[in-house]
């Protein structure tokens, strides 16, 4: 049987004590945060919070035996050297508290660039010496001007993300640059019975303001596009509603007091419109009615003294005297001769014989 002593049953109810006190209960890690800062960061705080450092299983216990709804899922947010924060105020306000509270610290081996480390050009506090080849090897160009190492050029000598080594840390320290950010490390906090994580409660408020303006003027468009009448979109929809009936009326030519300037504008518009296209017209001159029905006239005539002339000429050529041919006298030799040779069929018998006997 484990015994626990009056102390820490005295701590763990105090503890509970002050969890069910504060509205607002949340959990911090104090990891690699240097004495000095969290005595800055307490001094910032007060007023607003309360920081109080207990062990680990102490927090796990005082969070399984409070009353209050939820508050025990603040154990899965606990790691590495917890503590608790409690407050009267927004979680929200007091986180963005923590985040202004930032303080620089000195580089140590292993730690992570939150920006490019750049150490800038000018005099150093370095007195000429050891110093010197210690810039060099880390890439920075230095020289010595009277009692002090000077740097020649700016130089990155870590970029943002990269790991500081022990060498480049040590360098840093001697140049009083303090490349990192310590703040307080909030993980979760708990309120009206929901807990809230770090990369909720440490969102910009100028965010959520934006957001909230977006979704207003987004619904506030569609309720005019929809003609939802609300107090807020009365004034504008009476506005488009009028603007839509002077168009209509525009379009089909009503003469209202609305659109009587209008209309008789877009008919000026249209006269002078219309004067300018008569003025670029080639001018042409008229035919006067008198003549036109002369020429008419005068080719009726004509066309009717070209008919009777055309049948004239069409009857007067069957009359032209035809051209005797010689075509019937050859053929009259033709059948003489074709005669001849059927008279001399027509002889008899005797007389051939005769015609032999001579």
């Amino acid at each position: 049987m484990i015994m626990v002593s009056e102390r820490k049953k005295e701590t763990l109810k105090n503890l509970v004590s002050e969890i069910e006190k504060y509205p607002v209960v949340g959990i911090v890690d104090m990891h690699n945060l240097p004495a000095r800062q969290l005595h800055q960061i307490k001094g910032q705080l007060r007023g607003k919070a309360v920081i109080k450092m207990v062990k680990k299983r102490v927090i796990m216990l005082a969070l399984e035996q409070c009353k209050k709804s939820g508050i025990s899922k603040l154990s899965e947010s606990i790691q590495n050297q917890p503590a608790m924060l409690f407050s009267e105020g927004n979680p929200f306000e007091l986180a963005q508290v923590i985040a202004a509270s930032k303080s620089k610290a000195a580089a140590k081996a292993g730690d992570i660039a939150p920006e490019d480390i750049i150490v800038p050009e000018g005099p150093t506090n370095l007195p000429p010496g050891p110093a010197i080849g210690e810039l060099q090897r880390a890439k920075i160009q230095a020289g010595v001007e009277g009692d002090k190492i000077v740097v020649k050029k700016e130089a990155v000598v870590v970029k943002k993300g990269e790991e500081i080594s022990g060498e480049t840390a040590e360098l840093l320290t001697k140049l009083d640059i303090e490349p990192m950010e310590i703040s307080l490390n909030l993980v979760a906090a708990w309120d009206d019975g929901m807990v809230f994580g770090r990369d909720i409660l440490f969102i910009p408020k100028e965010h959520y303001i934006g957001q909230l303006q977006t979704a207003y003027a987004q619904a506030f468009n569609m309720a005019i596009n929809i003609g939802h009448v609300t107090a807020e979109t009365v004034p504008l929809l009476i506005t488009k509603a009028h603007q839509e009936a002077v168009a209509l009326a525009m379009e089909a030519n009503i003469i209202t007091s609305a659109t009587v300037g209008n209309i008789l504008a877009k008919a000026t518009a249209q006269a002078d419109a219309l004067k300018v296209h008569i003025k670029d017209a080639p001018a042409e001159p008229a035919a006067e009615p008198a003549a036109e029905e002369k020429a008419e006239e005068t080719k009726t005539e004509e066309a009717s003294e070209e008919k009777p002339s055309e049948e004239g000429e069409k009857s007067e050529e069957p009359k032209e005297e035809e051209k005797p041919t010689e075509a019937p006298a050859e053929e009259a030799k033709e059948s003489d001769e074709k005669a001849e040779p059927e008279e001399k069929k027509e002889e008899t018998p005797e007389e051939n014989q005769e015609e032999k006997k001579e």
